[in-house]
């Protein structure tokens, strides 16, 4: 359903051609869904001699994939001790290692096959409001300085002058982040994935999945049938009944983002070194600087999709908040999407099947998280050995009460952005 007013997200979509065909017959690896996670695998997959089917329901970008705000960061919501915690001595390092690189994979693509992608890769600022989040910044930079990374604790003085912000007290800068336009990120993906051999379908979305013999029959709305020796089923957020219980393993929320027009020059201390931004408020706001010199700003929306431009004026507030000097500045842009979350905020491979396969839960990392996962899944669908992965293939759980989870979570967004209201 769109809403009866313009909604477009303020990304350029790059001009070279997409080759879409569809492979009769049997194939090693069929792909459902065209955002990072499908497209980065389809590519590996292909460039190891795999035959390879990438089936979408809509158009390239339409999903989490391309209307996210393009910030690229490592690691994971957890840091490395909790990992290592959760995981394992042996595990956890491994997970450490592999998502300390997810950044260095992405901005390593762009550079190797010369995407047509803009890219800036200056860092990233998780910025402290309160006493508790400097503190809790305190101990990521303590953490991932332990393992080497890049990193610094920022005091008000110098957050004031990279952001141009207020009310900040600090924060956590990570210089191995950046910020990509993600719409391109993911056409290119899809350009170069078609060209290493893999076959592409868009707007016809997948209806059937039936387990034949030692293969999967992958049916589409239009008619469209092929038989894989695995599937990797890559819907993240965008699950529904082809798999119910991948969907309610989820919790999905509404990300909505503006963009304002382009700053005039007189602004240009608002991030003047290009970092991107996240706070570190119970319900985060988000917020970089375009190519053309738009800031865009994103967080939570409503559960539901949008019904005027009122359901985006929290960010209008968060934004003149932050920078009340831009009262004046026209909102150019506002576009949605949707994001998944896992229970534990952590990603989880599964295989509730043999050769059914799926990835899920981002947390705020998709883009480094997905585009890397691609090698190490294609990997496993070309020898199966389970130790090319860097996250152990769990078990399918869904969420009790899932129906309800909504509903809980559109009261908890009332409630933690009141208190965020009163910390401010």
């Amino acid at each position: 359903m769109h809403p009866p007013f313009p909604v477009s997200p303020v990304w350029r979509r790059p001009v070279s051609p997409i080759a879409c065909r569809f492979s009769e017959g049997d194939v090693d690896l069929v792909v459902v869904g065209a955002g990072y996670q499908g497209l980065s695998t389809a590519l590996h997959a292909a460039r190891l001699g795999l035959s390879v089917q990438v089936i979408e329901a809509g158009e390239i970008g339409a999903g989490a994939s391309g209307v996210n705000g393009g910030q690229v960061i490592p690691g994971l919501k957890q840091d490395p001790e909790t990992l290592i915690s959760l995981f394992g001595e042996e595990a956890g390092k491994r997970l450490i290692r592999f998502a300390a690189k997810t950044a260095d994979v992405v901005y390593g693509l762009i550079g190797r096959e010369e995407l047509d992608v803009e890219h800036v890769r200056s860092g990233w600022i998780q910025a402290a409001h309160t006493e508790a989040a400097l503190e809790a910044a305190g101990q990521r930079n303590r953490q991932w300085r332990a393992q080497g990374a890049d990193v610094a604790l920022l005091n008000q003085a110098e957050i004031a002058l990279l952001t141009g912000a207020e009310g900040y007290r600090g924060g956590f800068l990570d210089r191995r982040a950046g910020v990509v336009n993600p719409l391109a990120l993911v056409h290119e993906l899809a350009r170069i994935a078609t060209e290493a051999g893999a076959g592409l379908v868009t707007e016809d979305p997948v209806t059937s999945l039936v387990r034949d013999g030692t293969s999967w029959r992958v049916g589409t709305k239009s008619g469209r049938f092929v038989r894989g020796r695995k599937v990797l089923l890559a819907t993240n957020a965008y699950s529904g009944p082809l798999l119910p219980k991948l969907a309610q393993s989820l919790v999905w929320l509404h990300s909505f983002q503006i963009a304002t027009e382009p700053l005039p020059a007189e602004f240009d201390i608002i991030l003047a070194s290009g970092q991107a931004v996240s706070d570190r408020r119970r319900i985060l706001v988000y917020y970089r600087r375009t190519p053309d010199g738009r800031l865009v700003l994103g967080g939570r929306g409503p559960m539901r999709p949008p019904r005027s431009t009122e359901d985006w004026a929290h960010l209008e507030r968060a934004l003149h908040r932050l920078y009340p000097m831009l009262s004046g500045i026209p909102i150019s842009h506002r576009w949605f999407g949707r994001v998944a979350m896992t229970s534990d905020h952590l990603p989880h491979l599964h295989e509730p099947q043999p050769g059914l396969l799926m990835a899920a839960g981002c947390q705020g990392r998709g883009i480094g998280l997905m585009v890397s996962l691609g090698e190490p899944i294609a990997q496993y669908v070309a020898t199966g050995d389970p130790g090319v992965l860097p996250l152990p293939i769990s078990p399918l759980r869904g969420i009790p009460l899932h129906p309800f989870r909504r509903i809980g979570i559109a009261a908890h967004v009332a409630w933690y952005r009141l208190l965020d209201g009163v910390e401010r």
